[in-house]
């Protein structure tokens, strides 16, 4: 009969240690840091210099000027990759 006691006291020892682990984990998964964003190599040629940045949740816009026409490159922040180019007309 002591035997089961004891059972039965470390199985719910466990189960409690269980289930905190549990909301632990969940908790750092939600509300932990976000992933570190890629980085973004824009292979534009030299002399092109940023005017201006808007920042969206996923996608970063990108105003350059210099180097040729002025032009806006749309970057996803995920994948680092520029995933739309539009010239600017004067």
């Amino acid at each position: 009969m002591r035997a089961l006691k004891v059972a039965v006291i470390v199985m719910g020892v466990m189960i409690v240690l269980g289930v905190a682990g549990l909301g632990y984990a969940l908790t750092r998964v939600v509300f932990g840091p976000p992933p570190p964003l890629a980085a973004a190599l824009l292979d534009e040629p030299a002399g092109t210099r940023i005017v201006s940045i808007a920042a969206m949740p996923d996608r970063l816009a990108i105003q350059l000027s210099g180097g040729g026409p002025d032009r806006v490159v749309v970057i996803d922040l995920r994948t680092g990759r520029p995933i739309a180019r539009a010239g600017l007309v004067r």
